[in-house]
């Protein structure tokens, strides 16, 4: 009767502890720390955690944006067998063979801002590359009046999504500004505010029609607008694109940014968490038209496609910043 006894509570804290240990575990790897906006991805990400008992999210920031540190984290997640990998890809195709591995492990993976990425179970976007693109090259052609010439900055030249959106709006301005030109080849800066800077300096002094730059990376139009503001020409020259609210707040008070459009990193660092959760208790999504963090949304192959684009002006940009953006 004591073995019994024994053998049941010996089950009994084996289940338990079974039960503690069944937890999803989440991983997100994003291009860089220390800047604004992957700030605020982390802190959505450890809000969704928060909700759920069953949940352990956390955020994984390289200190650059060197591809081979992302892959080296992917392959750090792996060792610590998490159930699901998150990634914001410096480079897609570097990324590839990691995912892979990290698949025929069972692990999950998810990416953002990456619609090409293959070795995935789901990448995620809350607005189309195309009217990203094209919401911000309406805008830049709208303060350009479509006079003089251009210059792009991505936040690298292999960096996905960037690249997606800078496509398309060129693609705009071809038909909307067919006398406006590119002054120079497109610019993997607009991760580093600094760099940013410097290359518009150099831009703005080897061009003399260059009238704005259009960036898709949450530091070019900072750097921009700065390189503006010492040039002395912020008053006409035209910053526009992707940017930190909370940060840029001050350059689009004094007019020296002109606005963007963006989404929220913040939302997608919520997304990372609910679908990663959804996906790895084998639920099938492939049918929804919403979904946690995301709402209402378009799923096309392995791409799930939201629609919620937020609009930085004077009117908007201090309500966005008291978010955490």
């Amino acid at each position: 009767m004591k073995t019994t006894l024994k053998a049941l509570s010996l089950a009994v804290v084996l289940g338990c502890a079974s039960m503690a240990s069944a937890k999803t575990t989440i991983g997100v790897v994003v291009k860089i720390g220390g800047i604004p906006w992957f700030n605020a991805m982390e802190q959505g990400i450890n809000e969704a955690a928060a909700k759920y008992d069953d949940v352990e999210a956390f955020m994984i920031a390289p200190t650059s944006a060197d591809p081979a540190l992302q892959v080296r984290a992917v392959e750090d997640l792996i060792a610590r067998k998490v159930d699901v990998i998150g990634v914001v890809p410096n480079d897609a195709d570097v990324l590839e063979p990691v995912f892979k591995r990290a698949r025929e492990q069972g692990i999950k993976v998810i990416t953002h801002e990456s619609t090409k990425s293959k070795n995935i179970d789901y990448d995620f976007e809350l607005i189309t590359n195309k009217a990203l693109g094209e919401a911000n090259a309406k805008l830049f052609a709208e303060k350009t009046q479509c006079k003089g010439g251009y210059a792009i900055f991505v936040g690298g030249l292999s960096v996905p999504g960037h690249n997606a959106w800078a496509d398309a709006a060129v693609e705009y301005l071809k038909t909307a500004c067919p006398s406006m030109k590119q002054v120079s080849e497109r610019f993997g800066v607009a991760d580093d505010v600094e760099a940013s800077r410097t290359t518009s300096l150099d831009l703005m002094r080897a061009h003399d029609n260059l009238t704005g730059i259009m960036s898709f990376g949450s530091q070019g139009t900072i750097g921009s607008a700065r390189a503006a503001e010492e040039r002395g020409i912020a008053d006409k020259f035209i910053s526009v694109g992707i940017f930190s609210p909370g940060q840029g707040a001050r350059l689009v008070h004094k007019g020296h940014i002109q606005g963007g459009y963006i989404w929220s990193p913040l939302e997608a660092g919520k997304a990372f968490v609910e679908l990663g959760k959804l996906i790895n208790e084998g639920k099938d999504i492939t049918k929804e038209t919403k979904l946690p963090a995301l709402g209402k949304v378009e799923i096309k192959g392995k791409v799930i496609y939201a629609e919620k684009p937020l609009k930085l002006s004077k009117e908007t940009v201090d309500e966005l910043a008291d978010l955490g953006l």
